[in-house]
């Protein structure tokens, strides 16, 4: 119960933050933030209004991947349930690609969980999850994930 207090507490924060970081990922500063955060650009399905926000990912050899936590709540990443459009600024460039959601609780989900969850002690922490890099995710852990996470694969135009 702790642990969904300090979550719901640190998704409320960064989204009251999103204004201050986005000018940031924007500015000749973007390195401060860049290495873990990037702005992502989204339509909406139905209205086609346009979001700017700012996201956590990690680059991986054929991908860059999101991991998006308290996922209930959001929606933006809906519109990838199939694959779609996105534009991404990323390390203060800026590109396209195609998005997907991964399929939750299969191979690739949990190989894109670790990976992210091996980037920084914080991650797991934020979802809740005792995470030992020597063992890996375990089956209850990844069914945990799945009902609070999803996972965003964006495969950049030309790469």
């Amino acid at each position: 119960m702790r642990q969904r207090t300090s979550t719901a507490m640190l998704v409320r924060l960064s989204t009251w933050l999103n204004p201050i970081v986005a000018a940031i990922l924007r500015s000749r500063f973007h390195r401060l933030l860049s290495p873990g955060l990037m702005l992502i650009t989204v339509s909406g399905r139905k209205t086609g209004r346009r979001y700017t926000i700012p996201v956590g990912y990690h680059e991986a050899d054929d991908a860059v991947v999101i991991l998006v936590a308290d996922a209930p709540s959001k929606v933006w990443w809906r519109n990838y349930r199939q694959a779609g459009p996105i534009e991404l600024r990323l390390r203060g460039k800026e590109f396209r690609g195609s998005a997907t959601v991964v399929p939750a609780g299969g191979a690739e989900f949990r190989q894109r969980a670790e990976a992210s969850f091996g980037r920084a002690r914080l991650i797991p922490w934020i979802f809740g999850i005792a995470y030992d890099r020597e063992t890996g995710l375990t089956d209850a852990q990844v069914k945990q994930l799945a009902e609070q996470a999803v996972i965003v694969r964006v495969a950049i135009d030309g790469r």
